[in-house]
């Protein structure tokens, strides 16, 4: 990580980066993440480099180089913006009939999702459940990181050329609105968003969600998605999902489901590092 040093001692900057300055090299020691600070001079920039990646090698953390003003020169740039893409459509698969557990959503997915596919489940009772239900390597269960799941299932997509399905709530998709932005600027071909709406953040006491007024199928269509679907039972969701594997995305699906959950409801068993390892070597067999 290139950790740019706003408030560095020292140096005039905004009266907001000011604590932030002082505390940079605390606060990487405290979450435990190594650290050097960036180089100033061209030739010793391989050899930092060099040692950052035997640090990593060695302990499997990530490592931080804390880049001070100046040390690198300015340089224009040359980014384009990506083009706007023509509106794709949405399909309305609802019903109004009654509404599906998020257990039963999940193993209609699992029914129809392709053995090739990766699966990237956001924090919290939907990573539980999908456990539940079946634990594979192409399996990673996001933890303590709401709202992180689309953009994790965005860099793999655009890595691999396997089929990637990121399973967000609505709770989280609010949360992180500006990743579906992202999402249909990069368009990745292989990437399906299904967002299980139950109206509640389930996994932290059922409090409401805005998500009753929100149509995310929409908002997805006009970041970009090539194509959207809004569904409220397990028929509609499973047309949804035979369709998005059919045809090139990135597709975003919004099931509209039942508040709740299993009960009793457990937890992965792998310790998360365990997940993340296996997860890596699933995607290594597409290269």
């Amino acid at each position: 990580m290139v950790v740019t040093w706003r408030g560095q001692p020292g140096m005039a900057d905004e009266p907001q980066h000011e604590l932030m300055g002082r505390i940079t090299g605390a606060l990487l020691d405290t979450i435990e993440v190594p650290h050097a600070e960036f180089p100033t001079e061209a030739e010793d920039l391989e050899p930092s480099l060099s040692s950052a990646v035997a640090a990593m090698d060695a302990d499997g953390l990530p490592y931080a180089l804390i880049m001070a003003k100046g040390a690198v020169a300015d340089t224009p740039l040359d980014e384009a913006p990506p083009a706007p893409a023509p509106r794709g459509e949405c399909a309305d698969l609802t019903t109004g009939g009654t509404r599906p557990r998020r257990i039963d959503a999940l193993e209609c997915l699992l029914d129809r999702v392709p053995d090739a596919a990766a699966i990237v489940a956001t924090t919290g009772k939907s990573g539980r459940e999908l456990f539940t239900l079946a634990d594979r390597p192409q399996h990673l269960y996001q933890v303590g990181s709401m709202g992180g799941a689309s953009a994790m299932a965005l860099g793999v997509a655009l890595n691999v050329t396997r089929p990637v399905v990121v399973i967000d709530g609505d709770g989280a998709a609010l949360m992180k609105l500006g990743n579906l932005a992202t999402i249909g600027a990069r368009r990745p071909a292989n990437l399906v968003h299904v967002v299980l709406d139950n109206g509640v953040h389930d996994s932290t006491g059922g409090q409401a969600t805005v998500s009753a007024g929100v149509d995310f199928a929409g908002v997805a269509l006009d970041c970009g998605y090539t194509s959207a679907a809004t569904a409220d039972d397990l028929d509609g969701f499973g047309t949804a999902l035979d369709r998005a594997f059919a045809a090139p995305g990135p597709t975003l699906i919004h099931l509209r489901i039942q508040p709740g959950s299993l009960s009793p409801l457990g937890r992965p068993t792998i310790a998360p590092r365990d997940v993340a390892r296996r997860f890596r070597d699933f995607l290594a067999e597409d290269a």
